[in-house]
């Protein structure tokens, strides 16, 4: 092949057509707008598409448990270079796959999937289940999703065959073919017989809260005792709902003559592709619970470490998206990972903190709640919850912004009732103070007598909420004066390290005299060296 002959064939691959191989800049400016008039054509034909008789469901399409602000990060949240690197591959709406000139290949995007949502009233207010199915909205866009469409039906109780009743689920049938969505995302927990019926009412793919939650932890765990943790609770999931035909309901061969038989042991029935399925499943899921158990000492030591030097524990718990990782950072300059997406963080942070007058303490962060969580969540999750048990202090941390900020607090405090913490005191952080109605504010304040107004983005509060957790936190309370001979210096090693307060030290003649305030249980120790006066 001749150089002419190579130029012209490489300019045919770029652009489909006897075009010089260099494009000039005019040329490239003409396919970008060619491509950006596509999606403006294409957004604009969606929306005239779209019914509006049900957007009602979901309002101005807005997903209220996203907030709406500006800017999502403050001064104190770092680099953030772990949130650049998840968005690097997220999918984006706009851009199709299918490509008409071959020059457009580099401004090729991955298409979000398209799902309409079905949600059922049957307690509560019409205000409530619409807040629950924007909740699902911002659910389904953090897992990578577009949502198209929502629907409500006000029932008594679900229908034992396909969840929602059969009037609506033939006009959910016709909003999937008129919007053009492939998947289905119901507001609540389906069993596998309601699912079968509803994916063969409506055509397309059918997914429940639960599945869209574990979707989304699985993509955003990255420690390896989140991801096995995650795995879990998506295999007890997965467990019941596993499906099976043709060769999945089929036995293993047995009892025949020859190299096609299994020959002495395998005669008899054997055990179907379902069944085997399953057992791998539970094998799976028993060696996932070893991993994690193997983990737990790890865990265990550094807590007990920490009660051995007396270091209270602050623990930040709430509901997802309410600001807890901001929190921390602002309180602690950790740096975590800071998202506007419902369960941006999962694995938790243990930082430590002083409080005004010097006290050392920890602050860990926790996974976020929602409403409805799994309950194979809560028990995966279970060894990473015990922070907040065997915390001394949670705050808890609520969106005073949210629409419905009491429904979140009451979440909330039904998980911490479920792994036993219920009894550690808490204290209310109202944040997102600078986005929130000032009549919803008082209202949370007639409400929860021990609270803090605080903005984790602005910073608002925080000097008040510092002063709050010292406060609140175990303080040395056994005053003691005592006299340590020279060559014990481990006691004043431990009287430096610990949460104890020296308030004066003399060096004498028979060692080092120290007036120290401890807490009970260090004061026992201390007993040998007490000077009384």
């Amino acid at each position: 092949m001749t150089d002419e002959q190579h130029t012209t064939g490489s300019s045919r691959a770029a652009g489909g057509s006897d075009a010089p191989q260099d494009l000039s800049p005019a040329d490239i400016q003409a396919v970008i707008d060619r491509i950006l008039a596509k999606e403006e054509a294409a957004t604009a034909k969606g929306a005239e598409q779209r019914p509006e008789r049900s957007r009602g469901a979901l309002g101005d399409g807005r997903a209220l448990a996203i907030s709406d602000v500006e800017t999502e990060h403050g001064d104190y949240d770092g680099d953030q270079q772990d949130l650049a690197e998840r968005r690097a591959l997220r999918r984006v709406a706009g851009l199709s796959t299918e490509l008409e000139d071959i020059t457009e290949v580099e401004y090729r995007q991955l298409r979000l999937e398209r799902v309409v949502l079905a949600g059922l009233w049957s307690e509560g207010t019409l205000e409530d289940a619409e807040n629950s199915l924007r909740e699902l909205a911002a659910l389904a866009e953090t897992a990578g999703s577009e949502v198209l469409d929502g629907v409500v039906q006000r029932r008594q109780k679900p229908d034992a065959g396909t969840f929602l009743g059969s009037g609506k689920a033939l006009e959910l049938r016709d909003i999937v073919a008129a919007t053009g969505a492939d998947t289905v995302v119901v507001d609540s927990e389906l069993s596998p017989s309601q699912r079968r019926g509803l994916e063969d009412i409506v055509k397309v793919k059918v997914i429940d809260r639960t599945a869209l939650i574990l979707d989304i932890f699985a993509q955003h765990a990255k420690s390896r005792e989140g991801k096995a943790q995650v795995e879990l609770a998506q295999l007890e999931y997965l467990l019941p709902r596993l499906r099976g035909w043709g060769e999945s309901m089929s036995r293993q061969a047995g009892g025949r003559v020859g190299a096609a038989g299994g020959g002495i042991g395998s005669r008899g029935p054997g055990e179907t592709k379902i069944e085997l399925d399953r057992r791998r499943i539970r094998t799976r899921m028993a060696k996932l619970r070893r991993e994690i158990a193997g983990m737990k000492p790890a865990r265990e030591t550094k807590r007990a470490n920490r009660k051995r030097n007396e270091v209270p524990s602050v623990a930040i718990a709430g509901y997802t998206n309410a600001g807890k990782s901001s929190l921390l950072n602002r309180l602690t300059d950790a740096g975590v990972l800071v998202q506007n997406a419902l369960f941006a963080t999962l694995d938790p942070t243990v930082r430590r903190a002083e409080t005004p007058d010097g006290l050392p303490y920890t602050l860990a962060d926790t996974v976020g709640f929602v409403r409805s969580l799994p309950t194979q969540l809560v028990e995966a999750f279970r060894s990473t919850l015990e922070e907040v048990a065997d915390a001394d202090l949670i705050l808890h941390v609520v969106d005073a912004s949210h629409p419905d900020p009491e429904g979140q607090i009451a979440a909330v405090r039904a998980v911490l009732a479920d792994v036993d913490a219920r009894k550690v005191p808490e204290i209310i952080v109202l944040n997102k103070a600078d986005a929130a109605d000032p009549f919803v504010l008082e209202r949370l304040r007639q409400r929860e007598p021990r609270h803090v107004v605080v903005s984790a983005r602005t910073g608002q509060g925080i000097a008040e909420l510092k002063e709050a957790i010292s406060d609140a936190i175990p303080r040395p309370d056994v005053a003691l004066t005592i006299l340590v001979p020279y060559s014990r210096g481990d006691i004043l090693n431990r009287l430096h390290t610990s949460s104890s307060e020296i308030r004066s030290l003399e060096h004498v003649e028979a060692g080092t005299r120290v007036e120290v305030v401890v807490r009970k249980e260090f004061a026992a120790e201390l007993e040998p060296f007490v000077v009384h006066d």
